[in-house]
């Protein structure tokens, strides 16, 4: 379950009392999260620079597998009150999926690009979205993906024995049970430079970088660091990650956040978790 998520340009964090703190951008009240309560995991709408307006929306998984939203709603990804069952969520550019329990998948929002063409997706545990293309994780460990495929960013039907899946604007990381990671798509900024990769434990994929968590606590990140957000590598004793489109966020053990990256709208200005009235 997510604890943290990093949107276009909004940071959003679940608290020890399972209440939601947002800080970032609040154009269209992507943060407005202050009365949610009993939540188990968050997501954030992500887009791409070259749209990056600040359009962007945050999802909320409550402990009895319903899901809040609130933010951009456009093309309707904010539209969630009617799922029950959730067991996992993802928010994309302009629409969120949903997992439910029984293994189907549920998604609203933008229709154009077929990234919400999930409906007869089966045996699914886990789901990730790009902007434009949306990947499952099956429980055998394969992995499907539906959307823009432009950059081959789709090309995940030979992929096996993955744990972990994370897409980011033209790129799909997959990690794999022996703690490797692989990759597929756009490769302009370095973000599928993944292959020395070892000792994995989480993967997360942002625009245009991709981060990993190492089993030692220590994260690694690869891809465009034009704002700083691969700059990872003195934080120590993580244990949660999480990638927007040009910061990185990541929570220590003893609940410090810490974050890299553009800072413009405060998105990287947090406190210690818990702290956070």
């Amino acid at each position: 379950m997510n604890k943290l998520a990093a949107g276009c340009r909004h940071t959003v964090v679940i608290q020890p009392d399972d209440t939601v703190y947002a800080v970032g951008d609040n154009k269209l009240g992507q943060c407005n999260t202050a009365s949610w309560q009993h939540i188990i995991e968050v997501a954030a709408g992500n887009v791409h620079s070259a749209h990056n307006t600040g359009n962007a929306h945050t999802l909320a998984l409550k402990a009895d597998g319903t899901v809040l939203a609130t933010g951009w709603n456009t093309n309707g990804q904010c539209d969630v009150t009617a799922w029950h069952d959730i067991i996992t969520i993802a928010a994309g550019w302009r629409r969120s999926i949903g997992v439910k329990a029984d293994g189907t998948v549920v998604a609203v929002g933008r229709m154009n690009e077929g990234a919400c063409d999930v409906a007869d997706w089966r045996d699914i545990k886990a789901v990730s979205a790009g902007d434009w293309h949306t990947l499952g994780l099956q429980r055998n460990g394969q992995v499907v993906a539906v959307g823009n495929n432009e950059r081959g960013q789709c090309h995940v039907a030979e992929w096996q024995t993955i744990s972990m899946i994370a897409a980011g604007y033209v790129h799909s990381l997959g990690l794999l049970e022996n703690g490797t990671v692989i990759a597929t798509g756009s490769n302009k900024n370095g973000q599928c430079d993944v292959t020395a990769w070892r000792d994995i434990t989480a993967i997360e994929a942002g625009s245009k970088h991709s981060v990993a968590l190492k089993l030692d606590g220590t994260v690694v990140a690869v891809g465009d660091n034009q704002y700083g957000q691969c700059n990872v590598e003195k934080w120590s004793n993580i244990i949660a990650i999480a990638a927007g489109s040009r910061h990185t966020v990541g929570m220590q053990a003893n609940g410090k956040i810490v974050a890299m990256g553009d800072n413009r709208y405060n998105q990287c200005t947090l406190k210690e978790a818990g702290t956070y009235v």
